[in-house]
């Protein structure tokens, strides 16, 4: 888990709390978004990943429950605001710039490959519009 967040901290250039923060979000974007198969192919030979996620502050949406979050995210994706936009938003709201959002996306999705190799990344980065161009 450690070494995950160090190597984001690295490439993205970011304090490994803030890295933490950044892995986190990713991975609950993947587990969210990506197809369920892949997205349990991964967080099954990358547990850690789970364990970065539960060990996180909450960030987007303190204070909702779980339906109003998820029913807000359903309406902002009607209105093509929810997805990988909102995801950048948070993200930025992290203090990140763009070329830190790339370098974060490319080291969680070059460690991704380690652990579940290219078909289970291609799978995940396939089914969610515009995430291909961080793998």
């Amino acid at each position: 888990m450690d070494n995950l967040i160090a190597r984001v901290a690295k490439t993205a250039n970011l304090s490994p709390e803030v890295a933490r923060k950044a892995v986190a979000l990713l991975a609950d974007f993947i587990e969210r978004e990506a197809p369920e198969e892949a997205a349990k192919d991964l967080f099954e030979k990358a547990p850690e990943l789970h364990a970065i996620v539960a060990s996180s502050a909450p960030t987007g949406g303190e204070g909702m429950s779980y339906g109003l979050k998820g029913l807000m995210g359903i309406a902002a994706g009607a209105m093509g605001g929810g997805g990988l936009m909102a995801l950048g938003g948070e993200l930025m709201g992290l203090g990140l710039s763009m070329d830190q959002i790339q370098a974060a996306w490319k080291e969680v999705f070059a460690y991704a490959r380690e652990v579940a190799g290219d078909q289970t990344v291609g799978e995940i980065a396939a089914s969610i519009p515009g995430l291909s161009q961080f793998t």
